[in-house]
């Protein structure tokens, strides 16, 4: 039996700490890092030092306001480096229009309604079902994940199975998109 050096499944990924992203995604996640280091850690410190001049800190609201804001951008910061560091970036090269993966834009059917839906499919993390981006772990997205055009799939959900057929796959180009 051949060795299979992808990573795939959830179980996988969470035994090894390695996250999926995007390009974008990861470039988000920088911007956001990048935003917490240099604008809101400084105006927290600012913000702490402003309260300790008050007096007393053990009855400053305000102080204690900005500790908890500390917190968690310290908090923040802590998980987007750690999120960055395992971070496995899904590249262009690596897409096809002849199966479902990641970063494909798949037109569906649901058979049981006769709608048709479209999705890009997206890594966990940059899930945004408002701008069309389903998860890989989804009911949908893991049901059609690895499948070709013309494949119906069943997908369960809370309401029961309903069936999909998989009508066109497309690469996301990103120019479209900007």
């Amino acid at each position: 039996m051949g060795k299979n050096n992808e990573v795939t499944g959830a179980a996988h990924q969470a035994s090894t700490n390695e996250v999926r992203l995007t390009e974008e995604g990861k470039n988000r996640y920088e911007k956001e890092l990048e935003i917490l280091r240099t604008v809101r850690r400084p105006k927290v410190s600012e913000r702490i030092r402003t309260a300790r001049e008050f007096g007393d800190i053990s009855e400053n609201a305000e102080y204690e306001s900005a500790k908890q804001e500390q917190a968690f951008v310290e908090g923040r910061i802590t998980e987007l480096e750690k999120l960055l560091k395992n971070a496995i970036i899904i590249k262009s090269n690596e897409i096809t229009n002849d199966m479902v993966g990641f970063e494909t834009i798949v037109t569906l059917r649901d058979l049981t309604l006769n709608e048709d839906m479209r999705f890009s499919i997206v890594p966990t993390r940059e899930t945004d079902p408002r701008h069309g981006k389903i998860s890989n772990e989804c009911p949908v997205g893991k049901a059609i994940m690895g499948h070709h055009v013309g494949d119906e799939v069943t997908v369960r959900t809370e309401d029961g199975p309903s069936t999909w057929k998989i009508l066109s796959i497309e690469i996301n180009k990103k120019e479209e998109q900007e």
